[in-house]
């Protein structure tokens, strides 16, 4: 400390004489004074650009300093210009914080040369100033991307050789702004041609590019592998169910993905059931085990249906147990019970269509017959209070619970 002092000294006298040269004062400083000095204006710095980030952009002390370790600001004229141009553009004070906790970096760029004509671009095909700000808050690394390289040519070939709208290009953008920042001679014309030569017609790749480009954006030698698996559940992938079906494969992890194969075997399922429940609906994969089970259980117990009759029509597994399934069932069942209807009524029938055409067809039509059946489609009387819980379905409660568990 005592050499810092002299020579702080030193050089505080060596300032005040007009006779020394410029050089000769700047090599009569001691290395270890530089470095000090350095060292004292970048905590400066870093302190100035912390209290910025939680001042303006709304970080908590915490976020700020670990963002800081990014970006250091030497005055606000800076940030000030790119946070104006941001709010001149529809970004909210969320929006800002997001942006400066994911990517502060951009705080320091040039708002005029380098983010204004992004933004004008966008704004320019149509997307609503609500859509940029989710976006590049979400996305930030966007804002980051060549406009002339990156970001153009990937909407030319969205135009022109997907053949979008730009009804469909704006919800692309929308759904998967990381599309545009991406290299499409890398990721997405490989991918897209892969594609094609399996046959997937040109209104499914439109699709996937318009609402799961996400697909694209996978890891070469994942997207490759994962096409191959998709194409042996489904060898002919001439409809949106394929593009569905690899979005699925490619969106769950392997131990996922076997994990929720396992759980549909325990409910009943076999090989083959699995295999047509994925060609016909891959999105029964999203569907969580318990909502899996509770489904199967009541599907199969309660009413009485094969689980291969379930495989045949795997979207009913995404409707509400209790406030679908459940009031339709019960309708159907005193039907049955009352011999008014046949028990072999297709599942579809009954769920997949809309409330209107179940009332008429299952409610209104045997008002008469049946009074209270409204009551019990709203879950007001239960089926054991009209006397309709049978041995045989008991039995097979017990039964089917045995093997669910």
């Amino acid at each position: 400390m005592l050499c810092k002092r002299v020579a702080l000294v030193l050089l505080t006298k060596a300032r005040a004489s007009c006779d020394l040269p410029q050089t000769l004062l700047r090599s009569s400083i001691p290395n270890s004074v530089k470095s000090f000095s350095s060292k004292r204006v970048k905590a400066d710095e870093q302190s100035f650009t912390v209290s910025y980030l939680i001042s303006s952009c709304g970080l908590s002390p915490q976020t700020a300093l670990s963002a800081s370790q990014k970006v250091n600001f030497r005055s606000a004229e800076q940030p000030d210009s790119v946070l104006a141009l941001l709010r001149n553009h529809g970004f909210t004070a969320a929006h800002i914080s997001r942006l400066a906790r994911r990517c502060p970096q951009v705080l320091s760029s040039d708002p005029k040369n380098t983010l204004l004509p992004k933004l004008e671009f966008f704004e320019s095909i149509g997307i609503p100033s609500t859509d940029l700000a989710n976006s590049f808050s979400g996305y930030p690394t966007l804002l980051k991307c060549s406009l002339t390289d990156q970001i153009i040519p990937v909407y030319n070939y969205l135009k022109t050789v997907i053949l979008l709208n730009d009804k469909q290009v704006r919800k692309s953008f929308r759904y998967s702004p990381r599309l545009f920042g991406t290299n499409l001679e890398k990721n997405i014309r490989p991918r897209i041609a892969t594609l094609r030569e399996l046959n997937v017609p040109a209104s499914a790749l439109s699709v996937l590019v318009t609402y799961n480009a996400s697909v694209l954006l996978q890891n070469s030698k994942k997207f490759d592998k994962t096409v191959k698996e998709a194409v042996e559940i489904s060898p002919k992938p001439l409809n949106g169910t394929f593009v569905q079906l690899l979005k699925m494969m490619l969106g769950l992890s392997n131990s996922t993905w076997e994990h929720k194969m396992e759980v549909f075997r325990k409910c009943g399922w076999s090989e083959d059931d699995l295999q047509l429940a994925l060609k016909k609906f891959p999105f029964c994969m999203s569907v969580s085990e318990k909502k899996i089970m509770s489904a199967m259980d009541f599907l199969v117990n309660e009413m009485g249906w094969k689980p291969a009759a379930i495989a045949k029509v795997p979207s009913v597994l995404l409707f509400s147990v209790k406030r679908r399934t459940i009031p339709r069932c019960s309708v159907l069942k005193v039907l049955i019970l009352k011999g008014l209807i046949s028990k072999d009524v297709c599942l579809s029938t009954v769920l997949m269509r809309n409330d209107k055409y179940f009332l008429d067809r299952f409610v209104t039509k045997y008002a008469q017959d049946v009074p209270q059946l409204l009551d019990i489609f709203n879950g007001k009387v239960s089926l054991a209070e009209l006397g309709l819980e049978t041995e045989e379905t008991c039995g097979r409660k017990t039964i089917v619970a045995s093997r669910l568990h």
